[in-house]
């Protein structure tokens, strides 16, 4: 038995009822195989595989809050610092019922390797709770990220672990939990990215990872001689991703032409309105059905089991920015079946293994979250720099680092691909490029 067969043995064995972390990490280490197998010795003398498996730390605690009937409610709060060979940990806070250790396990796991890309110093951590802020006023979630932040507080620091937003952490939730960090730890610091503009944030945090899933996208399309002009769009989600997905999809030329949500999905062959999307989804914190409503042109579809949703129709380009495994193997049919070019990811791990690999078995240009999400993580660090050094950078500037952030992360994993002899294969070269610098970091720092 090979050492990445041997380490993914004894990762499942200790980690049996993960199983978004074991599908992480499975996918992670069979695409490595190339490089471990020309480094064996090296990797197995220090133990980088099962080292990079293992949390640094897993922190659970007990966040009780007061609803506003007076009652005591109590969620489950989360912090997996996983590694920060290269830099601080950072990584998101996720907001949402689904929340488990696993699920947050596989996101930090995959944070390394993502901020590995960015080409800044930032390592890999994830955060959460199982709070639901659906239908919550803003007085129970101010109640809530207090409590949360009370615990959390402890374990983090602009120079050892800075979080950020994710699925349920808007800027509002960030502002709460960083006016309750001030106010125990008495120092204002840039211990939270996607803070308010008027207290730290930055110009272009708002729409960096959207912006940045297309920038990406543009790049693997002229690498192939392929124009994103004219090109038609699936896009699933309404959240902050989907929305500047969709934006900056439109200003390259594009058009997109669906949209999704918890209860359903949106078909509009006009084109997404943005503007609309925005309203409903961050203004009124509605349902789809209000877009339909005052867009004649849209159909809305109420989710059902078996159903394809976004994915049945036909389109160029495929950009999931829901949830992880929204796309399975039936959709990845659907969508080679009518033709589409590239599937990049705008969420973590929203395409399972087998559809995956099946979309790269009929020669779709695939690049996986690693890559294509990273320009949210990437200006999140951008966000620290500035408070780092006490300024504030203008909105193109901002935008104009994220671009070429994003082109060199594809330029890099192009390359990784093409050393190792997997050229055109994205998804191991994105593992490959992130996974050697924090390899080696491991080894020069020594066993810790």
């Amino acid at each position: 038995m090979g050492y990445v067969d041997e380490v993914l043995a004894k990762v499942k064995e200790k980690n049996a009822s993960e199983p978004e972390f074991l599908q992480a990490v499975e996918e992670v280490l069979d695409s490595l195989r190339p490089v471990i197998d020309a480094n064996e010795e090296l990797y197995r003398k220090n133990a980088i595989l099962e080292r990079i498996t293992e949390p640094d730390r897993q922190i659970m605690f007990r966040v009780p809050w007061v609803d506003d009937k007076g009652q005591v409610q109590v969620n489950r709060g989360y912090r997996v610092q996983f590694n920060n060979a290269i830099g601080p940990y950072k990584g998101g806070l996720r907001l949402h019922p689904s929340v488990n250790l696993g699920i947050i396990k596989f996101l930090g796991f995959e944070q390394i390797f993502k901020n590995s890309l960015t080409t800044l110093p930032i390592g890999g951590g994830k955060g959460g709770s199982d709070f639901d802020p659906k239908g919550k006023s803003d007085r129970e979630i101010m109640a809530f990220c207090q409590s949360f932040m009370t615990e959390l507080s402890k374990y983090i620091g602009a120079d050892v672990d800075v979080p950020a937003g994710d699925i349920g952490t808007g800027a509002r939730e960030i502002g709460f939990m960083f006016g309750q960090y001030k106010r125990i730890r008495g120092s204002f610091e840039g211990v939270l990215t996607g803070k308010g503009l008027t207290y730290g944030g930055s110009l272009a945090r708002t729409q960096a990872t959207g912006y940045g899933l297309l920038y990406l996208t543009n790049a693997l399309l002229k690498d192939h001689d392929i124009d994103i002009a004219g090109k038609t769009c699936a896009v699933s989600g309404s959240g902050n991703v989907a929305i500047y997905a969709i934006e900056k999809a439109h200003h390259l030329g594009a058009k997109v032409v669906t949209c999704s949500d918890s209860t359903g999905w949106i078909y509009d062959p006009e084109g997404i309105d943005v503007e609309l999307l925005k309203e409903v989804k961050e203004v009124k914190r509605a349902r789809l059905t209000e877009y339909a409503a005052a867009r004649p042109s849209a159909e809305y579809h109420a989710k059902q089991n078996g159903e394809h949703g976004v994915w049945q129709y036909k389109v160029d380009l495929a950009l999931p920015c829901a949830t992880q495994n929204e796309l399975d193997l039936e959709d990845a049919k659907m969508l080679v079946a009518n033709g589409v070019t590239s599937v990049t990811e705008g969420a973590n791990m929203p395409t399972t293994l087998e559809a995956t690999k099946y979309l790269q078995a009929n020669g779709v240009l695939f690049v996986g979250g690693k890559a294509a999400n990273a320009g949210g993580v990437a200006t999140s660090a951008l966000e620290m720099s500035q408070n780092s050094e006490r300024l504030s950078w203008t909105f193109e500037e901002v935008d104009g680092k994220l671009k070429g952030i994003m082109e060199t992360i594809y330029a890099n994993i192009s390359d990784a691909a093409k050393r190792y002899g997997v050229e055109g294969d994205y998804v191991a070269g994105a593992n490959i490029a992130g996974f050697e610098k924090v390899a080696n970091a491991m080894i020069a720092q020594g066993v810790c």
